[in-house]
């Protein structure tokens, strides 16, 4: 999931490309709207973010249209901070009168929200919605599970490789080419000039992992038989788990400092121009602009393993669904696609320059701001997602892929122990949504 600079968060193409979520069945539910009023208040919850003021004005332009088309309704929003979405999205499923009839939820969240009955199966609106025929694949199959669709992508989030351009040139070297040369040239920066991580990177940062992994050819984990495996221990995923893990040490990034960073610190580490490169999102190019780096770096997709690629990215975001209990599902459907649809992706860009899921939208964001480009490259080369399943919301919570990240840095255990060991929590997860 990935939630403005949260993503981290907190945004896909399936683990398996071409495959749909097929997790465990959605639980039915009880909490069924009884009718569809064509009249009356729409509630939504959206998320709160940092600098909220922004998107507050973009949202109320949406409302505005909205209310132009929909004489005797009103719309009450309420912006909510992420970190209690959790415990606040599990009551509105319990108690559907208090429920919002819309909310704005991460990527990672859909297929668990599905399954908890919670979610509305939009597919027929969505299908024939003229601004969905330009939805980005890898942005529809966030809001997919078991092939229907249960909302609509609000933005999309990628990383790349953000550089020094400075440092680079003093040492007269290129941004590097390959996952290979992404290593070596780290070490070599971190050996010229010690007091820099040639490469930033952190042990809780899973984000930042997962390309490294794909790039190898390895897989989170394989869908089949109605559930999820984990593959994390197959020999191509260890190899991306070596080639991450080996940028952990004294001629790089030292284990006692970085074991513990996540996506944040490390970016942070670049913006205050304590590294030559760190990956990062588009959603951290504010946050770099504001450190002491501005002017002196660029960025370029993150390289695979094969010389000139582009190792497949997360593909973070968040959506807008209707929930299944709202009463007043064919006005909550219409406002979803005021929240979401071309006009407003555009205007939610220029003023939170969250990247929009739009194919034709993005690529003019990108004309408009060259900063973008890089990571609409990223996104064209073929982003990944999490599995699609219920239990990675248990997996990610668990820490699951950190800790064996962190075990092998810290000498605790090997790469094969280590990924083994988390095989078997992600089979457990797994399991229990089964």
């Amino acid at each position: 999931m990935k939630l403005s600079a949260r993503i981290a968060a907190t945004a896909a193409a399936l683990v398996l490309a071409g495959l749909t979520a097929t997790a465990c069945a959605p639980q039915t539910s009880d909490t069924g709207a009884k009718g569809d009023e064509k009249t009356g208040t729409l509630r939504v919850w959206l998320f709160q973010e940092v600098g909220n003021k922004p998107k507050e004005k973009v949202v109320d332009a949406a409302v505005a249209d909205f209310g132009k088309t929909h004489k005797g309704t009103k719309v009450e929003i309420e912006y909510i901070p992420v970190e209690t979405r959790a415990q606040r999205v599990k009551a509105a499923f319990n108690d559907p009168k208090s429920a919002p009839d819309l909310i704005e939820y991460g990527n990672t969240d859909t297929a668990g929200y599905v399954k908890d009955g919670g979610l509305a199966d939009v597919s027929a609106e969505f299908g024939a919605w003229a601004d969905a025929k330009d939805t980005d694949p890898t942005a529809k199959q966030s809001v997919t599970v078991d092939g229907r669709i249960y909302g609509a992508p609000l933005f999309v989030g990628v990383r790349a490789l953000y550089y020094r351009t400075d440092i680079f040139a003093d040492l007269g070297i290129a941004a590097p080419k390959s996952q290979a040369e992404l290593i070596s040239t780290a070490k070599k920066i971190h050996r010229e000039k010690p007091g820099l991580y040639g490469l930033a990177v952190g042990g809780a940062y899973t984000y930042g992992a997962m390309p490294f992994i794909w790039a190898n050819g390895g897989e989170l984990a394989d869908a089949g038989g109605g559930s999820y495996r984990a593959a994390i221990n197959s020999e191509k995923a260890r190899k991306g788990i070596a080639a991450y893990t080996s940028l952990f040490g004294d001629d790089n990034c030292p284990a006692a400092k970085c074991a513990a960073m996540g996506g944040n610190a490390t970016v942070t580490a670049f913006a205050s121009g304590k590294a030559a490169m760190a990956i990062g999102g588009d959603f951290s190019h504010a946050a770099v602009e504001a450190g002491t780096v501005k002017g002196k770096y660029a960025v370029v997709p993150l390289p695979g393993v094969a010389a000139n690629s582009v190792a497949p990215a997360f593909a973070g975001g968040n959506n807008i669904g209707v929930l299944k209990s709202s009463g007043h599902r064919t006005l909550a459907v219409d406002l979803m696609k005021s929240l979401t649809g071309k006009r407003t992706q555009a205007k939610m860009f220029d003023a939170m320059g969250f990247l929009p899921t739009y194919t034709d939208v993005r690529a003019a964001a990108a004309k408009r701001e060259p900063f973008v480009e890089p990571f609409v490259r990223t996104l064209g080369a073929g982003a990944k997602f999490v599995p699609a399943s219920p239990a990675w919301g248990q997996i990610d919570s668990s820490l699951t892929l950190p800790t064996m990240f962190q075990e092998i840095v810290s000498g605790r255990k090997n790469v094969a122990d280590a990924s083994d060991d988390a095989a078997k929590k992600m089979d457990a997860a797994f399991a229990d949504v089964g």
